[in-house]
């Protein structure tokens, strides 16, 4: 094994490695203490400032050491896509306009549905309604969606995009339902705007993982996707039980869990 190296390296017959480093001491003291130095003859010349080693055996099978990686040399062809104009970004790198484009409306989304839970909250704070827990829920709701925006903003402008903010429709501002009641039927649409959501997100991965954009793909994974499952999950449950309890005096221990709840949160 030849240490010294970033990996260590099996030197075997026929084999052909090569290597790159500005001082070529490390490599020779390496080569001089492992068992490679008895077998195989080593020697050292400059190029470009830095130095290349070559070692071969003494018989026919040899192990060539030479140059693989030269930064100088390399980086000219990223040096003229350095963009030269104000307007255009010096960070976006393999990052497509549809890729850009997908951010966006994403974020129009977030903020769509922060904005109904907004809605919702402010309903369910009446006096006349006063149904606290529901409130405070969909309060922190419309925060959480609104927090996801933000999220999707930073790493547009990450990448080098450019974040284009789109116009969002006004939302409802009764959520009572003759058959249903307000608390039913306002959970029941959230239930829905999260599948929704949680589709629109799915779709975005999709665009990522098409442009092989793997950065993009683990930032919708790992910031999204659980989270969105799990919405999905907890509301899912919040309609079954105000099913369960109807549109009576239920309504109101059903509030009071989940100011509970929230408190101990």
């Amino acid at each position: 094994m030849i240490l010294g190296l970033p990996s260590s390296i099996s030197v075997s017959e026929g084999a052909k490695l090569s290597y790159s480093l500005s001082s070529s001491t490390s490599i020779v003291n390496a080569l001089k203490i492992s068992n490679v130095s008895s077998t195989v003859g080593f020697s050292k010349r400059n190029v470009r400032g830095g130095f290349v080693i070559s070692a071969s055996k003494d018989s026919s099978n040899r192990a060539v050491f030479d140059i693989v990686f030269e930064p100088f040399e390399e980086v000219k062809k990223e040096l003229l896509l350095v963009p030269t104009l104000p307007q255009a970004s010096l960070a976006r790198q393999k990052y497509t306009e549809l890729s850009e484009a997908a951010i966006n409306e994403q974020i129009n989304v977030e903020y769509n549905v922060s904005y109904v839970y907004h809605a919702m909250y402010a309903y369910f704070d009446r006096d006349n309604v006063a149904l606290k827990g529901l409130a405070n829920f969909f309060k922190d709701s419309s925060i959480e969606e609104r927090r996801h925006a933000e999220q999707l903003m930073e790493y547009q402008n990450k990448r080098g995009g450019k974040v284009k903010l789109q116009s969002m429709l006004m939302p409802l501002s009764e959520f009572d339902h003759a058959e249903r009641g307000d608390a039913l039927y306002a959970m029941e649409l959230a239930l829905s705007l999260e599948k929704l959501n949680n589709e629109k997100l799915l779709n975005l991965h999709r665009i990522a993982t098409e442009n092989n954009d793997v950065h993009f793909v683990d930032f919708v994974e790992s910031t999204f996707l659980t989270d969105q499952v799990e919405a999905i999950k907890k509301m899912s449950e919040y309609v079954a039980q105000l099913r369960r309890v109807g549109k009576g005096h239920g309504v109101w221990h059903f509030d009071q869990m989940l100011l509970n709840d929230l408190a101990a949160a």
